[in-house]
C-alpha cells in the first residue's frame, strides 16, 4: 500500500498528540484572548507515542486517497456582481514583485484550487499592484471587516481572484503587528487542499497587507445558520469534519515543524462551492514544542475563542498540538447540533453546547441534540452516536486522554463510510 507519506511536503513524524465572508478572513479580536510575545520551552521528558495503526486494509486505503486531489472542478470567471466586475490591470505595476520564496508546483502536483492559475507563494507585493487590484481600496469590493482589519475581495494582475486583508498598525495595536509576522511566517510555510492559499503580503510602513486564496462560499458557521440557503445536510457536515481533520493532521504532523493552529472554530473554516472546507486564519498559530529535545509543550499566555478553548491550556498555559484536538472536539458537536458552542439565551443547563451534547449523548439521549433541521435517519442517528464518541475522547480534560488529529481523521473517514453504506 501507497504511503500517505509521500503526499506530504516535509517529513512525517510521530505524534504525542498531536455572519459575513468578512470575519472569515479576519484574526481575532483582541478582546477574546490575551497575548504573550515571549514563550518558553518545558523540557520534561516525554513518553513518545507509535504512529496510530489503521485496523482494516480498506480504512487505510481509502483514508490514504482522502489526502489525494478531488477531481477537477469547473472555473468560474465571475468576480462578484457585475457591477464590482472589472478588467484585469494591464499596466505593469510600478516596482514589481519581489519573489521571497517559491514553493513551486502544489504538493497535489497540480494547480491550487482557486479560480485561476495563479501559483501560491510568497511574494512581497508593492502597493501599487494591491491599488490596482483593489481599485484603490474600493469601498464595492469590500467583503467584511474584524479584528485584523478590513477584507477586499481583489483581482491580481494575471486574474487571479484574492481576497486582500489590510490593517493598520498603529502605536496601539502592536499586537497586530506579531499577528501579521505570525500568519505570514505560517502561511509561508504551508501548502494543503484544506488550507486556504497564500500569494504574499505587503509591510510598509503602518501598512499590513496579506493576499490569500479567494473563497467564494461563505464560513461553516453561516451555513449552519442557513445564511447563505439550504440546510447543510448530515453527509455534508461529514465531508467538512474530514477535511478540517486532514487540514489540521497535515499541521500537526506533515510540515517542517509541527504547526498548533490554537483558533479552530466554524467562522475560520471556508466552504468551497462545492462544500470543500479550507481552514484558515493563522494569526494565532505558533510552533509547537520541539519534542526531539524533549520538550512536551510551550508555554505561552492564552490566544484563542471563547468556547473553543482547551481547559488543561487556560488552567497552566501548557500548549500541545492536543488543544487543536480539543477545539476540532467542539466543532464535531457543532456539526452535529448545529448551535454555537456558548448559546447564551438558552437556559442555564444548554448553554454550553459541548457540555450538554456530551451529558446527553451518555444519558442514551443524543438524538435530542441533533439539529431539528436534519432528518431523523437510521443512518444520521448512527453516525451521530460515533460522532458523538470520538467527540468526548476529543473533548477530555487532559491531553493525554485525546486522540491525535490523525486518529481523528481515520475514525472520521471509517464513520464515513458506515454511513454512506447505511444510507444508500
Amino acid at each position: 500500500m501507497k504511503s500517505p507519506n509521500s503526499l506530504f511536503s516535509g517529513r512525517r513524524r510521530s505524534s504525542s498528540g498531536t455572519g459575513s465572508i468578512s470575519s472569515s478572513y479576519m484574526t481575532h479580536s483582541p478582546s477574546t484572548s490575551t497575548y504573550s510575545s515571549t514563550t518558553t520551552s518545558s523540557n520534561k521528558s516525554t513518553s513518545g507515542q507509535n504512529p496510530v495503526k489503521i485496523a482494516a486494509k480498506t480504512v487505510a486505503e481509502a483514508f490514504v486517497s482522502c489526502f489525494t486531489p478531488p477531481e477537477p472542478k469547473p472555473s468560474s470567471n465571475d468576480f462578484g456582481d457585475s457591477s464590482d466586475s472589472f478588467k484585469a490591470p494591464s499596466v505593469a505595476s510600478d516596482g514589481g514583485s519581489e519573489k521571497r520564496r517559491s514553493r513551486g508546483g502544489s504538493i497535489y502536483g497540480s494547480e491550487n484550487n482557486s479560480i485561476h492559475a495563479k501559483e501560491a507563494g510568497s511574494v512581497k507585493f508593492t502597493m501599487g499592484e494591491i491599488y490596482k487590484a483593489t481599485r484603490n481600496f474600493s469601498p464595492s469590493l469590500k467583503i467584511g471587516q474584524g479584528g485584523f482589519g478590513i477584507v477586499y475581495k481583489g483581482r491580481l494582475e494575471d486574474g487571479t481572484v484574492v481576497a486582500i486583508k489590510r490593517a493598520k498598525n498603529t502605536i496601539h495595536d502592536k499586537h497586530l503587528g506579531v499577528e501579521f509576522q505570525s500568519e505570514v511566517r505560517t502561511l509561508e510555510k504551508i501548502e494543503h487542499l484544506n488550507l486556504v492559499k497564500f500569494y504574499g503580503y505587503l509591510e510598509r510602513g503602518e501598512e499590513r497587507i496579506i493576499v490569500v486564496e479567494y473563497v467564494p462560499n461563505g464560513t461553516l458557521r453561516e451555513h449552519l445558520d442557513c445564511g447563505p440557503g439550504n440546510v447543510l445536510d448530515f453527509a455534508s457536515r461529514l465531508d467538512i469534519g474530514i477535511d478540517v481533520g486532514h487540514a489540521i493532521t497535515y499541521l500537526h504532523m506533515y510540515t517542517d515543524h509541527p504547526i498548533i493552529h490554537r483558533d479552530i472554530k466554524s467562522s475560520n473554516i471556508l466552504l468551497t462551492e462545492n462544500l470543500r472546507a479550507k481552514v484558515a486564519d493563522f494569526g494565532f498559530a505558533r510552533l509547537a514544542a520541539d519534542t526531539e529535545s524533549g520538550a512536551t509543550h510551550v508555554s505561552t499566555q492564552v490566544k484563542g475563542t471563547a468556547g473553543y478553548l482547551d481547559p488543561e491550556y487556560l488552567s497552566t498555559y501548557q500548549l500541545t498540538e492536543k488543544s487543536d484536538v480539543y477545539s476540532f472536539g467542539v466543532l464535531l458537536v457543532e456539526l452535529v447540533t448545529g448551535r454555537r458552542p456558548i448559546e447564551p439565551k438558552r437556559e442555564i443547563k444548554e448553554r454550553i453546547t459541548a457540555r450538554w451534547a456530551m451529558k446527553k449523548f451518555t444519558n442514551g439521549d443524543a438524538i435530542l441534540t441533533l439539529d431539528p433541521r436534519l432528518e431523523r435517519s437510521a443512518a444520521n442517528s448512527l453516525a451521530m452516536e460515533k460522532i458523538y464518541e470520538l467527540a468526548l475522547q476529543c473533548l477530555a480534560p487532559h491531553r493525554h486522554n485525546r486522540p491525535t488529529m490523525r486518529k481523528c481523521a481515520e475514525i472520521l473517514w471509517s464513520i464515513r463510510k458506515d454511513y454512506r453504506e447505511l444510507a444508500g
